[in-house]
């Protein structure tokens, strides 16, 4: 028997259907709020994203491009990056770039930095990287997140700064370079005058012994031709702007090559309590480097040692009993200067006798325009150039000092890896 339908029944259908579209509308409203915070946060993050200025995207772990942020378009120009592989745009090849920071941090998965170059639609780039690992929040994989901040501007800077550091540093070392040249000149000029003197005799005589002379004479003249040859050579390597490639540098001849430049300069009156003592490292502390800059730094220290000397160089008489006397009665002051190489790393030190750095100081001598010198003999450069060459290199520099006692500078540099 079939129940007829009543009103409440109806009643309690309709109440149910409007439950359902009343929890439906409130589900729809409860997604809408949550699309609008979504679409708010989203846009919070791409603003944040493209205020940062420096060149951002993400890597997936074969390095293809994922993300990136509006710096990559306005610095590559690329308008569609996403599945293509950074080395594509960034080198113009079909293979991953040797040292890459990006496959070293997956590998690492640490945090790895790198400078490099790029040119990029004929222009040259100079950009600091660096690559950190990150997760995917939906997925878990394994991505990377590098920010490359372009420095060419800064580099362009540096480098212009060095190069009037080196140039002030030849206008110190002019004057004795042009009498270092100007000896051998004059011994040239005079075997020249008698070779001539003798030729005139040659034209009625045979003479065995004028013939020994002129072999003499001639040779003479070729050793003092070399000498200068080599003089200037050292001059102008030094002086001239460095190449940004690295090559293997011997620290040995680094030190050799910089005290050749100080030859003269160290015969000035004021310097003759000074002795340099050389101790060459026996294996070849060999490093991947500029060698003019790294004879920049050698220079530099050896300068600074030599300040520091010349600051408590003794009056004629004075008879200490902590260094050996020199022949003119003072007190013989030492820089000594040690090339050295472990098993990861090679460098130098530079050692003197002098008057030591306070100890309040020793934080503040590498930075720019910082020196203890009197007014006009140094604007506080030397150091700084001297921090930024060896921390390009991949290197530390550093220093222990007591006042009274002298100093020591320290340069470590990394070996090339094999």
């Amino acid at each position: 028997m079939t129940r007829e339908t009543s009103l409440d029944d109806l009643i309690g259908i309709e109440h149910s259907k409007l439950g359902f579209f009343q929890e439906l509308r409130q589900s729809i409203v409860q997604l809408k709020a949550a699309h609008r915070e979504s679409e708010r946060s989203r846009l919070e993050k791409e603003a944040i994203l493209d205020g940062i200025t420096d060149l951002m995207m993400v890597l997936s772990k074969d390095l293809r491009i994922i993300s990136v942020n509006h710096v990559f378009y306005d610095v590559t120009g690329v308008k569609a990056p996403e599945g293509r592989f950074c080395y594509e745009i960034f080198r113009g090849q079909d293979h991953p770039c040797p040292e890459c920071p990006a496959h070293r941090s997956f590998v690492t998965e640490e945090v790895c930095c790198e400078t490099s170059h790029f040119r990029i639609n004929g222009r040259k780039f100079q950009f600091e990287m660096v690559a950190s690992p990150i997760k995917d929040p939906a997925t878990h994989d394994r991505q990377i997140l590098i920010f490359k901040r372009d420095v060419t501007l800064q580099k362009e800077f540096q480098a212009k700064f060095h190069q009037a550091e080196k140039m002030a540093t030849v206008g110190m070392l002019a004057a004795g370079v042009a009498h270092e040249v100007n000896n051998p000149l004059t011994a040239i000029n005079g075997f020249a005058e008698g070779i001539l003197r003798r030729v005139e005799r040659l034209r009625g005589s045979v003479d065995p012994d004028l013939h020994a002379d002129l072999a003499d004479y001639a040779g003479t003249i070729l050793g003092e031709c070399r000498r200068c040859q080599e003089i200037v050579h050292s001059l102008l390597t030094f002086s001239r702007p460095h190449s940004s490639a690295f090559s293997p540098v011997n620290l040995n001849v680094v030190v050799d090559d910089t005290l050749k430049l100080l030859h003269n300069h160290l015969k000035q009156p004021k310097y003759r309590h000074v002795r340099i003592d050389t101790r060459l490292c026996p294996t070849a502390p060999v490093i991947l480097g500029c060698e003019a800059q790294l004879k920049q730094v050698m220079l530099n220290l050896l300068v600074n040692a030599l300040d520091a000397l010349e600051a408590v160089a003794p009056s004629a008489g004075d008879s200490g009993d902590d260094a050996p006397p020199d022949a003119h009665g003072g007190k013989t002051a030492v820089i000594t200067v040690a090339p050295f190489r472990d098993e990861r790393h090679a460098g130098f030190t530079v050692r003197d006798t002098g008057s030591g750095i306070p100890q309040e100081h020793l934080h503040s001598l590498f930075e720019p325009f910082f020196t203890t010198k009197p007014v006009g003999r140094g604007i506080g450069i030397g150091l700084s150039t001297c921090y930024t060459i060896v921390t390009e290199h991949g290197g530390d520099i550093s220093v222990e000092s007591k006042e009274g006692e002298g100093s020591v500078f320290t340069v470590t540099l990394p070996l090339p890896r094999e």
